[in-house]
């Protein structure tokens, strides 16, 4: 799997968190959730579609009803998802890309080394062609 787009944030981790808070943390780290989300839209919707994680996914209406929020506002927060890469859209119905959060960890980890590598490659012809190493 190839994540798009994921903002990574330094944080500090307090100790003694709820899950709730560690899941918050985690998200926020990533860049899914921010300050504009003032009523933890993006959250809310990633802690269902957590929760039905051995399942079939669920569609945008059932998201909706499960989040009480707008189906619009959960579209919107679902593109944000799939544009990361964590969320897919299989038949209609989204589900997480992902087994477990270990797992999405280890992704991202290896997606993040491989564009540095690359990043790293472009940097030394950069220094190359400017007469800079």
């Amino acid at each position: 799997m190839q994540f798009k787009k994921i903002t990574i944030i330094r944080t500090e981790i307090p100790r003694d968190m709820t899950t709730n808070q560690q899941i918050q943390l985690f998200g926020g780290s990533l860049g899914l959730f921010n300050l504009r989300d003032k009523d933890k839209s993006c959250f809310r919707i990633f802690i269902v579609l957590l929760k039905n994680l051995k399942k079939d996914g669920m569609t945008s209406d059932e998201l909706a009803l499960k989040t009480k929020l707008t189906r619009g506002t959960v579209v919107h927060h679902l593109n944000k998802l799939m544009d990361s890469g964590i969320v897919i859209n299989h038949r209609n119905r989204y589900i997480l890309n992902v087994d477990n959060i270990h797992g999405l960890m280890q992704r991202i980890r290896k997606n993040v080394n491989k564009t540095l590598a690359d990043l790293d490659e472009v940097a030394k012809e950069l220094d190359e062609r400017l007469g800079l190493q």
